[in-house]
């Protein structure tokens, strides 16, 4: 009996460490339990131009003892790499930005992009992409450029797991002009005029003047002589 009651305390104790143990480790991040229907129909991020500033979101920061410096300015950016996603774990909970993590958005995290930005991202293995709202910090993992929400990675075809993706930032002028809309380049330019050898014949004499580079010459018959 002696023995009996002198190993109950070991075991409890044991017991007790066990548990502290299993509470200390973080939850496995996953898609939920309830994930609403129609998500592979919601509208990417639409781009707008909102305020940067050196502090708050932008400022150097910490995270397991390495340092960060975020852009502060509306800069180009473009970068691949790999991409992961993040879901019910942080769902719910505050952003860098103060905001709220929807899961469900069209949302992203990036270590060092000025916040807020909009990026559009690809993935090259099936040629989709979309355009997201940057707003919150991560993936704090070596090798990893961009942490998606889960309709983002769902769009992406990204959910089963890391993958490499196509990063762009959309700059504050981009947005302005439209130009980061799809189709939406610069005016092509004019056809060039097709070939008159009797007009360039005419224009060398000095018998007809030039046309202006971005006409369209008709063609000279021999009735148009002077």
């Amino acid at each position: 009996m002696k023995r009996l009651t002198r190993a109950a305390p070991l075991a409890l104790l044991l017991a007790l460490a066990a548990c502290s143990t299993q509470q200390r480790q973080p939850p496995r991040d996953g898609p939920g339990a309830h994930i609403p229907p129609g998500l592979a129909q919601v509208p990417d991020a639409e781009p707008r131009v909102e305020p940067l500033r050196s502090g708050g979101p932008n400022k150097p920061y910490e995270v397991a003892g390495r340092w960060y410096a975020p852009a502060s300015s509306d800069v180009a950016w473009r970068e691949t790499g790999l991409a992961s996603w993040y879901g019910a774990r942080f769902h719910g909970r505050p952003t860098a930005l103060g905001e709220t993590y929807d899961m469900f958005a069209m949302t992203a995290a990036h270590k060092t992009l000025p916040l807020p930005s909009y990026v559009r991202v690809r993935n090259p293995a099936n040629g989709r992409e979309v355009v997201l709202r940057v707003n919150d910090r991560g993936p704090f993992v070596d090798g990893r450029v961009i942490d998606l929400s889960y309709t983002a990675a769902l769009k992406l075809g990204l959910l089963a797991g890391v993958a490499v993706v196509e990063l762009e930032r959309i700059t504050h002028a981009q947005i302005r002009s439209g130009l980061w809309r799809r189709g939406s380049g610069p005016a092509p330019l004019p056809a060039p005029a097709p070939a008159d050898p009797l007009r360039d014949l005419l224009v060398d004499r000095g018998l007809l003047s030039p046309l202006p580079p971005s006409s369209s010459p008709l063609p000279v018959s021999p009735s148009d002589l002077p």
